[in-house]
């Protein structure tokens, strides 16, 4: 009976978490650029003329024009001169790096380059986990950790933010068709999702 109990409550937990972060954070920046942002509005139109919701709209116009001037030559050398300074400052370089690789690593140029989603082998058993590829040039690896014909993968813990960074022997490894945000999705729920596709086929 108790057994059964925990398991309606963690599916109903599995159900609604993701549905609630996303709308935290939804909320969260509705409410960073309405304050931030909207001030300032309010600084310079009258005050009849402002409306609710001009914040969030001047973030995404902002969001907008700083991606498309980034992909000008010269904003990104000059953002590249404002990154060094950056990597100068301790704390802050620790991270400030961390978030970027993250996020670089999920953006569209550089999944096209690395996006590949493993199955690796551990042992004679036959044990099998879900990992993301994240490096498979051994020369860009430290000293001592580049061995070659190896693949550097991520692997995600299930409910929970973390994972492990192993290196892998390519033998060791199998291409899955998965896409990275599938792959996420069914590790960080311990598979309790199952397979997004089959979910798609069925509907």
């Amino acid at each position: 009976m108790l057994r059964s109990i925990n398991k309606i409550i963690l599916t109903g937990l599995i159900t609604t978490l993701p549905v609630i972060l996303t709308l935290y954070i939804l909320y969260w920046f509705i409410l960073a650029t309405e304050s931030f942002l909207g001030g300032a509005i309010r600084a310079v139109l009258p005050e009849e003329l402002y409306r609710p919701g001009m914040g969030v709209i001047a973030g995404l116009v902002v969001a907008f024009l700083i991606g498309l001037l980034m992909q000008s030559s010269i904003a990104q050398q000059f953002f590249s001169r404002i990154e060094r300074i950056v990597y100068r400052l301790p704390l802050i370089k620790s991270v400030y790096l961390s978030i970027r690789d993250l996020l670089d690593y999920f953006s569209s140029e550089k999944k096209k380059d690395f996006e590949q989603v493993v199955a690796i082998t551990f042992g004679d058993a036959g044990m099998q986990v879900v990992g993301l590829v994240t490096q498979t040039d051994m020369n860009h690896m430290p000293a001592g950790f580049n061995q070659q014909d190896s693949l550097l993968v991520y692997i995600p813990m299930s409910y929970g933010i973390g994972g492990f960074a192993v290196l892998v022997p390519r033998s060791a490894t199998r291409p899955l068709d998965m896409s990275m945000e599938d792959a996420m999705r069914f590790t960080l729920t311990a598979g309790v999702t199952g397979d997004p596709k089959l979910e798609n086929n069925e509907k």
